[in-house]
């Protein structure tokens, strides 16, 4: 998990290098302060995804790339097989799995995440990006908090939201929630 976030870390800074973009510009784009963006640079601060798509459609790099470091080719279709998408850690909450991660051109990002449980006490970090978003519970119970309001899902409950709104998931009580993530 160490290594691809210090991977994802070492991408965004040859990115912001090339681009000749001042770190505060990059902080800004994410809604962080420089000292966060530059943690998230050399992986030792949280890499959430809803920055990385932040800065994926403000510069037209692939979410893909940023990622997993990889280029989309395929055009026509993309197949991933049960458990075979490529996979980052966030951190050790929150398990990403990218299921078009080889589709160029897409108009939405579907994840497979897998949350894993904590303490009732734990504090999550809240997320917004542009768009909206769509989940669908596969496996566990979650709560989902969009704004204020909580919401608990189990199997096969979904929502679609505005994810510009602050929200955050966990998993309810002593097993992972698993659930299909469409970003657009």
């Amino acid at each position: 998990m160490e290594e691809a976030i210090k991977q994802i870390g070492d991408r965004l800074k040859g990115l912001r290098e090339i681009l000749e973009a001042p770190v505060a510009e990059m902080a800004s784009l994410c809604g962080i302060t420089e000292e966060q963006y530059l943690r998230m640079e050399s992986g030792e601060g949280d890499v959430s995804v809803s920055n990385l798509q932040k800065i994926s459609k403000k510069y037209g790099i692939p979410l893909d790339v940023l990622m997993f470091g990889e280029e989309p080719h395929m055009n026509n279709y993309f197949l991933t097989r049960k458990n075979k998408g490529m996979t980052v850690e966030r951190r050790k909450a929150y398990k990403y799995q990218s299921l078009a991660s080889g589709f160029r051109g897409r108009k939405a990002d579907p994840f497979v995440v897998t949350v894993e449980p904590d303490g009732k006490d734990t504090v999550h970090e809240v997320n917004s990006h542009p768009g909206q978003e769509f989940n669908l519970v596969l496996e566990g119970r979650m709560e989902l908090t969009i704004g204020s309001k909580k919401l608990e899902l189990g199997e096969g409950d979904s929502v679609y939201f505005d994810s510009t709104q602050p929200h955050c998931m966990r998993a309810i009580g002593e097993t992972p929630v698993k659930f299909l993530a469409i970003i657009l």
